[in-house]
């Protein structure tokens, strides 16, 4: 790949995966003390503020903007962060784990698909390809090697609403695309992340878990900020700024690295065994994500390559 002034997206993108992959084991932790819907309505409240505050002190609030595209945002917070979150908290515990990361994996395929058919996006052999890659390489982490063990899975009501979850970020990221044609990476992210964290919150006021709060152990407040600062809020202006600089469809398919990382720091931290068909996973998965990345750009209509937060994992 011949280096040019946007090369360097392609190493900071790399970094959104890494964030995202640490977040499992926080967020699991964090879920030992507070059920899930309120851990994601404190996760993304606390974003949000942290944007906010950002957004003012660079006098980045842009009111006129916003209530021209109010429409455009709110639909950011429903679909991106009230509706993915709710299917896939939600889903996971009537579901397996296997299952739930499969959702992972569909994500980025059902959005380059769109790209390609709905947002002038090129489809190319070599785009097709690197999908396949990064799609056998995670399917590879997560089954083992054991691709015979995917036949044995059947649509419950936990599968329902992890599609669900396909559908609502598929929304949002193509919905992204377009809003942020007219509004700020920085604005959209901020303004509907506390869009998505006002409904999280009436939602999860149902779990009674709020007057809790006071009494998490130190170890969950640290985790939640880690959530909130780094799986959130630098993971979202990074994933955006990518997607502004080289399209939805090859910007989504660094979260095909997000499993792999996860494993990484599992065993860096936790100590856990790094198999032969992990490895094999991790050779497939980063040559998926070359080719993808290989592949042509989005086609030249005048339209900008902006696109949406990312809230995957």
């Amino acid at each position: 790949m011949k280096l040019t002034k946007d090369s360097t997206i392609y190493f900071i993108l790399l970094l959104v995966p890494l964030f995202w992959g640490g977040a499992f084991g926080s967020t699991k932790h964090v879920l030992s003390e507070l059920p899930p819907l309120t851990a994601s309505a404190v996760r993304f409240l606390l974003a949000g503020l942290l944007l906010g505050g950002w957004l003012a002190v660079r006098r980045e609030w842009d009111l006129k903007v916003i209530k021209d595209n109010w429409l455009g945002l709110t639909g950011l917070g429903l679909s991106g962060v009230l509706a993915y979150n709710y299917f896939f908290a939600v889903g996971l515990q009537y579901t397996s784990a296997i299952t739930g990361a499969l959702v992972i994996v569909i994500n980025p395929v059902t959005t380059a698909i769109i790209a390609v058919l709905f947002l002038g996006e090129k489809w190319s052999l070599r785009l097709g390809l690197g999908i396949v890659a990064s799609l056998a390489g995670v399917l590879t982490v997560i089954t083992q090697g054991n691709f015979a063990s995917l036949a044995g899975l059947s649509l419950n009501y936990g599968e329902t609403l992890l599609f669900g979850a396909v559908a609502s970020w598929t929304t949002y990221t193509s919905l992204g695309k377009v809003v942020m044609r007219k509004v700020k990476p920085s604005l959209a992210t901020t303004v509907s992340t506390l869009i998505g964290a006002v409904f999280l919150i009436l939602i999860s006021l149902g779990e009674g878990a709020w007057y809790t709060l006071p009494r998490l152990s130190g170890q969950v407040m640290v985790e939640l900020v880690y959530l909130a600062v780094f799986a959130t809020v630098l993971a979202f202006i990074l994933f955006n700024v990518g997607i502004k600089r080289i399209g939805a469809s090859k910007a989504s398919a660094y979260i095909n690295l997000m499993p792999v990382n996860a494993m990484l720091i599992a065993w860096a931290i936790y100590g856990e065994t790094i198999t032969l068909m992990h490895l094999a996973g991790m050779v497939l998965v980063v040559t998926g994500v070359c080719l993808t990345t290989l592949a042509p750009a989005a086609k030249e209509t005048g339209k900008t390559k902006e696109g949406p937060i990312e809230l995957c994992e």
